[in-house]
Parts: structure tokens; C-alpha cells; sequence
């Protein structure tokens, strides 16, 4: 099947900037939401489709960027789904981060209807609308080829990550990392805040050839935005930061869970969120009577 075309579910942050990029390259077939004001996210757009299935009839492939797995099944599967569109050779590309378990049944069921599922962890999210989006794909070479004219109309990079999985395993690979560097920035931070380091002074000194051990500024970025207290609008930034990050967290649990590893630091984090995400003790969290 040609893909000159894409439709795009899910118009949040990711899927919004993916959609107005397409819009851009003429490659926009159709968009969904489940929340019919998100059309406003993607100005010039088709109207919205009615149903996932109203979607795919419509494109040549379909970006899916939703929340989670369950999101993820609920679009692809039942008679208003995405497979039930009966497009066999259509190409989905899953940039939305899921359980592996989660792809695992999305795949079968593209599988069964002989579509073709693409895993696209992505990064540089807030760039997604100026075709800033970092692809971390998993499938076949030959599958990657087709699709590339959809890729090359949002992404500002492809990396191919492996197989089919590689692609979904090496974002909750980035996110361990990232969130990793979130909570060692906070911690480096106390030290700074408590003795009066300048942050952006400290980020100087964090930068440099990440492989000479500098490339880690980007632990500050949290502790160096604005201070939440008496700012709802900073205060809901860093709650739903909190919420992807949790959300992200918990999946990297549990894949290490499915090879009998623990991964203390993750669990650090997530039992201390609220600090790691700037929501309380900025200069420390105090020490336990």
C-alpha cells in the first residue's frame, strides 16, 4: 500500500504537533479525538472522523498517540476500531509509550488483520510541531522503508532501534534513564539552593561531551523552572510532568518484573515524586525524626 496519507488519533501534545506537521506537508487525511474541541490543536485540518474506523478508511497509515495501552486496544479493536476499517497492507505507527504486554496484544491484533504495527517511542516532545519529534522505531527494515514518507513529513530523526518491540523497549529504556537524571538533579540541586549556587551556573558545569561523562544539564531542567508556590498555572506543568512520569515509572517496573529484576531507583523516584517533580521541598526533603 502507498503511504502518501496518515491519520492521526489522539491530538494531545504529541499527536497535536504530529498532526499539524502533516497538515504542513499535504499528507493530513483525517484526525480523532475523543474530546471534539482538540480539533482546534491542528488549525486547517479535515473535519473530525466519527470513529478510529472512519480514520483508517480514509489513510493510508495511522499514527496513534494516545495515553496508554488500554487507549492503545480500545482505538485499534471493536467494530468502530481502526482494524475494522478491513485495510489489509495498512501501516499503524504507535507513538504512544505502552507496556510491552500492551504492544503485544496490539500486535496480534494488527497481526490477525493483516496490518502492519510499527513501535515509536518519541522523545523531544515539545518540538513535535516543528517536525521535532525523535523516532525510536522496532520493526523490519522493509517496514520502515514504506512508512518513510510519513516519518519524513513529522520527525525530525528516525533511529532504528531493531525488531519489531526494540522501538517501544528502548523509550522505557530512556525514560529509566531520564527520570534517573531528574532525581539526581533535584538531589544536586538541595546542595546548590542550600548554598546559594547559581542553577544556570551549576548547568555550565554539568555540560560537555556526554561521552566523557558532561551531557547531563538536563537533570536540572525541572528544579530550574519557576517556583509552583502561588502559581497554579507552573503548579499543573509539574503535576502532569508528575503524571507522565509516574505513568512511564510504573511500566519500567513492571518490564523489569517480567525478568525478575527490581529497579531500586525507579522505586526511589516514584516514592518521591512530589519532590522530584518540584511540587514540594525545594531545598530539601527534610530528615525523618
Amino acid at each position: 500500500m502507498d503511504m502518501n496519507t496518515g491519520g492521526v488519533i489522539g491530538l494531545g501534545g504529541i499527536g497535536g504537533g504530529v498532526a499539524q506537521c502533516l497538515q504542513r506537508s499535504g499528507q493530513l487525511a483525517a484526525i480523532y479525538d475523543v474530546r471534539a474541541e482538540a480539533a482546534a490543536n491542528v488549525p486547517g485540518a479535515p473535519p473530525m472522523s466519527a470513529t478510529p474506523r472512519e480514520l483508517a478508511a480514509a489513510s493510508d497509515c495511522v499514527l496513534i498517540a494516545v495515553l496508554n495501552g488500554a487507549q492503545t486496544i480500545a482505538v485499534l479493536d471493536g467494530p468502530d476500531g481502526v482494524l475494522a476499517a478491513g485495510k489489509p497492507g495498512q501501516t499503524v505507527i504507535l507513538l504512544s509509550t505502552v507496556a510491552m504486554a500492551d504492544l503485544e496484544a496490539a500486535r496480534a491484533l494488527c497481526d490477525a488483520a493483516g496490518v502492519t504495527l510499527i513501535d515509536c517511542g518519541v522523545t523531544n516532545g515539545p518540538k513535535s510541531a516543528q517536525n521535532g519529534l525523535i523516532c525510536l522505531a522496532g520493526g523490519s527494515d522493509a517496514d520502515l522503508a514504506a512508512a518513510k514518507p510519513i516519518f519524513d513529513g513529522f520527525a525530525q530523526q528516525v533511529i532504528h532501534m531493531g525488531g519489531p518491540g526494540a522501538g517501544m523497549a528502548a523509550k522505557i529504556a530512556r525514560n529509566t534513564t531520564y527520570f534517573g537524571c531528574m532525581r539526581a538533579g533535584y538531589e544536586g540541586a538541595v546542595i546548590a539552593r542550600n548554598y546559594g549556587v547559581d542553577l544556570d551556573q551549576l548547568t555550565m558545569a554539568l555540560a560537555g561531551d556526554p561521552n566523557s561523562g558532561g551531557g547531563l544539564e538536563g537533570a536540572l531542567s525541572m528544579v530550574k523552572r519557576p517556583d509552583p508556590a502561588n502559581d497554579p498555572a507552573e503548579t499543573k506543568v509539574r503535576e502532569y510532568f508528575q503524571m507522565l512520569m509516574l505513568k512511564d515509572l510504573e511500566v519500567a517496573i513492571a518490564e523489569a518484573a517480567r525478568f525478575g529484576a527490581r529497579l531500586p531507583m525507579v522505586e526511589l523516584i516514584v516514592e518521591n515524586a512530589l519532590s522530584t517533580s518540584g511540587l514540594e521541598y525545594p531545598l530539601g526533603q527534610p530528615i525523618a525524626d
